[in-house]
């Protein structure tokens, strides 16, 4: 029996994510029934203390493929945990906790009979410290799919995707091989291909300013241009090396559904300067579709009720797809 429900984690318990999950629910109507793992008790205080109401439906993970579920309540698998304060300030006392909710959604995953995974912001310098550049690897490891993972900004207008992510300005170049270049491009096919019936069309973009170098060798020329060659060869649609400060101009980006970059901000930058939060991150190359919104825990806006649900909704609206 496929439940098809909608797993979300709630993640870092002190960000803004549950104000907006709060909005997303009351002011949509999603087909597929929601699942959210979480701790009760935390979800009750940040209720009350944001003013929402909401019934909650508390579920035993054991039996919940045959549960008939829907949106009328909060449907939740609680993750037994109390919390002192509302709100209180990032720091490592959650890491536990947040572990645990990865872990039961990653176990019930193994199950295939879900959507997919959403789950809200965390710190990457508290919960993933070292060990992890950003919650691409945290997943790909877990799922021992470790370097043929990629992170897809996803909009239906234009996506970008970058070749590396929270890494180092100054490790970014040791990073680009062809290897890596190729597999990132078939990953982002693959996508496109099973999601929307259709081959993208593909630029990507240099390192350097104006894909130049003052030195003999670039990496345009040594790594770049030579993976960009093979794979127009092997019938994928893809171009460049393009500057990355002009690849992002209406009349050239229009032409294109992805845009790759070497590095993290020089696709994220543009991308939400264009599109805001009307953008969701998507984990490629898992064996199950993982998003999470395309911000970060925002812990100054803790409380305010100000924060905007359109890219957890946006990502809610993808999985939510007959």
């Amino acid at each position: 029996m496929k439940n098809n429900s909608i797993l979300i984690v709630a993640g870092e318990p002190n960000s803004v994510f549950l104000e907006i999950f709060f909005k997303a629910l009351k002011t949509n109507n999603f087909k597929k029934s929601i699942i959210l793992i979480i701790s009760k008790d935390l979800l009750l205080k940040q209720m009350k203390k944001l003013g929402f109401n909401f019934q909650i439906n508390s579920i035993n993970k054991k039996n919940i493929l045959y549960k008939k579920l829907n949106n009328k309540k909060i449907n939740i698998i609680n993750i037994d945990y109390k919390f002192k304060k509302t709100f209180d300030k990032i720091s490592d006392n959650s890491n536990k906790y947040i572990s645990e909710c990865f872990l039961t959604a990653l176990e019930l995953l193994k199950q295939k009979n879900f959507s997919g995974l959403i789950n809200g912001p965390i710190s990457k310098k508290n919960f993933l410290k070292e060990k992890f550049f950003g919650m691409t690897e945290y997943f790909a490891k877990k799922t021992n799919k470790k370097d043929n993972a990629a992170m897809l900004i996803y909009n239906k207008k234009l996506s970008v995707s970058p070749l590396t992510t929270h890494l180092p300005l100054k490790d970014v170049s040791k990073a680009i091989t062809k290897k890596k270049i190729i597999n990132h491009v078939k990953l982002i096919n693959k996508f496109y291909r099973e999601q929307f019936k259709k081959n993208p069309k593909i630029a990507i973009t240099g390192l350097n300013p104006h894909c130049e170098s003052n030195y003999r060798s670039s990496e345009e020329e040594r790594t770049i241009k030579p993976s960009i060659k093979y794979l127009i060869k092997k019938k994928y649609k893809i171009e460049g090396p393009f500057a990355a400060d002009t690849i992002f101009l209406k009349e050239l980006s229009s032409k294109y559904d992805v845009i790759i970059g070497m590095y993290h901000d020089q696709v994220l930058t543009p991308i939400k300067t264009l599109f805001g939060f009307d953008a969701i991150n998507i984990t490629l190359g898992l064996p199950f579709i993982r998003i999470s919104p395309d911000h970060g825990p925002n812990h100054m806006m803790l409380g305010k009720n100000k924060s905007n649900p359109q890219s957890l909704i946006a990502a809610i609206k993808f999985l939510d797809k007959e």
